[in-house]
């Protein structure tokens, strides 16, 4: 599933990332690798804001969209 269906508070495990070449790449670079544990710590407007190898990013839905969980 996308990770913009995880609610706010709860962890996943990325096991997928989809999207052009640049953006799994900016992906990677941000710490979003397969088998990498991601949490959403919230929701707006439908950009999340999210905790990664004990670094918080803002992403967007579409980005989001991308990170397969």
């Amino acid at each position: 599933m996308p990770l913009t269906l995880v609610k706010p508070g709860e962890g996943r495990t990325v096991r997928k990332l989809g999207g052009p070449e640049d953006l799994k790449n900016r992906l990677l670079a941000m710490g979003f690798t397969v088998g990498s544990e991601v949490k959403v710590v919230s929701q707006f407007a439908g950009n999340l804001i999210v905790l990664v190898k004990d670094s918080r990013f803002a992403i967007s839905r579409e980005m989001a969209n991308t990170i397969l969980v």
